[in-house]
């Protein structure tokens, strides 16, 4: 079977509401998969849009986005403009949930509308889907923006999620491994963990041998790092990062 068969194999390769031809998972893996070929991040994330019958896509790291700004973007296809206005979106979508919901979110598709204030290309429906998951002590979004009248598949994005985390994990050049890192100090990592042993600012400040006020600016630091708003979601990110 060539690969231009193979694109079309799925029996599931035609969607009747939208009269679109979608990738099957056969060449998706080959084209993941071939020998030889080092495939860019830009370049799978491109696959796995057009696996998920989607127009484009959008890669963020979930963890940064409280920073309204686009450090928080990794890779992404859509218009400029559309990016700079996701921002918002993204930081509402975020504080919305707590930390439980968080780790129950991971691998699960989401679909939501963007605004209304919102403009958007010409052919592409308001609704979008994404799905979060972990590289490492990351976490990731991945959006996709679809076309008008296309029917997302749950699983394929899930699917998605999957291979695009594996992606991640094998980007390791030195300037991937910096890229946007979240780190903590030594210090807001002992700050972090004579909190969740109970210990207040003015405890801990005896115990280091430095200022309460040094002591709150090393845990206001730490929740910014993690993306947290109190100091319990960021024990609860601590705890689920191996980071005490």
């Amino acid at each position: 079977m060539s690969h231009a068969e193979a694109f079309y194999a799925d029996p599931q390769a035609i969607r009747a509401d939208a009269g679109r031809r979608i990738m099957s998972r056969d060449y998706l893996m080959a084209r993941l998969g071939k020998t030889g070929e080092d495939l860019k991040l830009s370049t799978t994330l491109k696959l796995l849009s057009d696996y998920c019958g989607a127009a484009c896509y959008l890669l963020a790291r979930y963890d940064l986005v409280n920073e309204q700004h686009l450090d928080s973007v990794v890779s992404s296809d859509w218009p400029f403009d559309l990016v700079r206005q996701i921002d918002a979106e993204l930081t509402a979508s975020y504080h919305k949930t707590n930390e439980l919901e968080k780790c129950l979110s991971i691998l699960q598709p989401g679909f939501a509308h963007l605004p209304a204030d919102i403009s958007l290309p010409d052919g592409i429906n308001r609704q979008y889907c994404s799905v979060v998951f972990n590289t490492g002590k990351t976490r990731y979004i991945l959006m996709f923006l679809l076309p008008e009248h296309v029917v997302p598949s749950a699983q394929r994005i899930t699917e998605a999620g999957l291979i695009a985390a594996y992606a991640l994990s094998l980007r390791s050049s030195p300037e991937v491994l910096a890229d946007r890192s979240m780190e903590l100090t030594d210090r807001e990592l002992e700050c972090i963990y004579w909190i969740a042993e109970g210990k207040t600012s003015d405890e801990i400040a005896v115990i280091l041998g430095i200022s309460r006020n040094t002591i709150n600016n090393y845990i206001t630091s730490v929740m910014r790092k993690t993306a947290t708003r109190n100091r319990s979601e960021a024990i609860a990110f601590a705890v689920r990062n191996n980071l005490v």
